[in-house]
């Protein structure tokens, strides 16, 4: 049975762009890439599935936070100057009053032997959410052969050998660049 195509995109309004990353900043404290993808992607149908991970993935490269950086980017998009404003103060807005009120009380109570299990479920509860967000947009993007190689080579570089991700940028991205060039026939040949 095919696949029933993606929604159109819609282009938000800027209250609507504040709002959508004031959610994203409320619901996704400690793991706000999760949200943002559902939000983004699946509830208001801003950018379509690959455009997203674009965007995304040009954030990961840049200094800063990723989602923030994509926050930026999307922001501009859609409205400027004043897009990328709004999209960064809706997604920044709730998460630094909720971290201000958990200094607080992490630095009255801190120091009590029942917080650290609970330090500890939260970071693995954060965990959870980026690997499954990883897993629902690869499944979603129907990646090709060699994306998968640079996928996993990624994961191996960062999980299991620690290398930093410049490195990995510095040595995979002119890989992945070439594959994408060769796949679309700009390199080597005829569009595969």
């Amino acid at each position: 049975m095919p696949e029933a195509p993606p929604p159109a995109t819609v282009i938000p309004g800027p209250a609507e762009l504040f709002a959508g990353y004031l959610k994203i900043g409320l619901f996704g404290f400690g793991g706000v890439a999760a949200w943002a993808r559902r939000v983004i992607v699946e509830e208001r149908h801003w950018l379509t599935e690959r455009e997203y991970a674009e965007v995304l993935g040009l954030g990961q490269v840049l200094p800063g936070p990723n989602v923030g950086n994509a926050a930026v980017m999307i922001g501009r998009r859609f409205h400027g100057l004043s897009g990328a404003l709004l999209a960064t103060a809706g997604l920044y807005c709730a998460p630094f009053v909720i971290l201000v009120l958990l200094c607080l009380f992490y630095d009255r109570y801190g120091q009590l032997p029942a917080v650290a299990p609970v330090m500890a479920g939260i970071a693995a509860g954060a965990a959870g959410m980026v690997i499954g967000t990883a897993f629902k947009m690869a499944g979603k993007l129907k990646l090709r052969a060699e994306a998968v190689a640079i996928l996993l080579l990624a994961t191996l570089g960062a999980a299991w050998l620690g290398l930093p991700l410049p490195v990995i940028v510095l040595v995979l991205g002119p890989i992945s660049i070439a594959f994408s060039l060769w796949r679309a026939g700009l390199i080597g040949g005829t569009a595969r």
